[in-house]
C-alpha cells in the first residue's frame, strides 16, 4: 500500500522525556510501511540519538492502526534489481542500527507487524506488545520468501517455530508470540504505551555506561561458542569494574542509598 501524508507530517516523529526518546513511525494510512526515505529517516535519528548523552532509551512505536506491515510493496514493484539491492542493504543496516545503539530500544507493538515490521520488532532489545498485536513474515504467501526478516526472527525464537512462522505465513497471537520469545510483555491495548513508559523509565535509571557494555556484549558472545563467550564475557567484566559507576554502584548497595552515575556512554 502507497499512500502519501501531506507534506507538512513527518515520516518520523520524536518526544523526548525524562531521558527516554519516542521514535514514531509516520505513515499511519500505509500502515507504516518501511519506505527508503521512512527507514532514512528511522536510521538517521537513531545515529543522532547515539550522540545524545541525554538519551538512555529509546522506543520505536508506530501512529494509527497497525505497528507496521512491512516495507512498501508499491515502492519495491517499481523498483530496479538495483534498487532492490540498495533498498534491502538500507533494510539491513537499520536493523544493525538497532542492536549496535549503546542504549536499549523497546518496540511498543499493536495492531500488526507483519514482515519487514516483524523484523523491526525482532530487532529491537525488548518488546512489548497489546494483547489485539498480531505477528506474521507472510512474504512466502506473495512468492516473497521473508529471508531478511528471517535473520532477525531466527534469533529471536527457536528454529522450529521461526520455520513455521516463515513457511506458512501465518499470523500469530500476541501471547504465542510472548511464548516464543518475540516479545516480552502483552497488556490490554489502553494501558500499552503506560507499561513501555513504566519498563523504559525503570532502565532510564541504570548507568548508561553499564547499559552500553552488557548490550553490546550480550550480542557478541551470542555469535561465539561457549569458551570463546566466557574468555570474552570475563574480559568484559574486567572492563566495567573498572569503570567509576561500578565502584558507586557497589558502594551504594553496601552503604543502603541510591546510587549517583557519572559514566556516560563511550562514543
Amino acid at each position: 500500500m502507497d499512500v502519501s501524508l501531506p507534506t507538512d507530517q513527518p515520516l518520523l516523529t520524536r518526544a523526548d522525556a525524562a531521558g527516554v526518546a519516542r521514535l514514531t513511525l509516520n505513515r499511519p494510512a500505509a500502515r507504516n510501511a518501511l519506505s527508503g526515505a521512512l527507514m532514512g529517516a528511522l536510521e538517521a535519528e537513531l545515529s543522532a540519538i547515539a550522540g545524545d548523552a541525554a538519551v538512555k532509551v529509546v522506543v520505536i512505536a508506530g501512529a494509527g492502526p497497525a505497528f507496521c506491515a512491512g516495507h512498501d510493496l508499491r515502492e519495491m514493484r517499481a523498483a530496479t534489481p538495483e534498487g532492490h539491492a540498495a533498498l534491502f542493504s538500507q533494510c539491513s543496516r537499520l536493523m544493525l542500527r538497532i542492536v549496535r545503539l549503546p542504549k536499549p530500544v523497546i518496540a511498543e507493538v499493536h495492531g500488526i507487524a507483519t514482515a519487514a515490521g516483524c523484523q523491526l520488532v525482532a530487532s529491537c532489545d525488548l518488546a512489548v506488545a497489546a494483547d489485539s498485536a498480531r505477528f506474521a513474515t507472510p512474504g512466502v504467501n506473495i512468492g516473497l520468501f521473508c529471508s531478511t526478516p528471517m535473520v532477525a526472527l531466527s534469533r529471536a525464537v527457536g528454529r522450529k517455530a521461526a520455520m513455521e512462522m516463515l513457511l506458512t505465513g501465518e499470523l500469530i497471537g500476541a501471547e504465542q508470540a510472548r511464548a516464543l520469545g518475540l516479545i516480552n510483555r502483552v497488556v490490554p491495548l489502553s494501558g500499552l504505551a503506560a507499561e513501555v513508559d513504566a519498563l523504559a523509565a525503570g532502565i532510564a535509571a541504570k548507568s548508561p555506561l553499564t547499559l552500553a557494555i552488557g548490550k553490546e556484549a550480550f550480542y557478541r558472545q551470542a555469535e561465539m561458542d561457549l569458551d570463546a563467550a566466557y574468555a570474552y564475557a570475563a574480559s568484559v567484566m574486567v572492563r566495567n569494574m573498572a569503570a567509576r559507576d561500578a565502584g558507586e554502584g557497589i558502594d551504594a548497595f553496601l552503604e543502603k542509598r541510591a546510587p549517583v552515575w557519572t559514566d556516560s556512554v563511550p562514543q
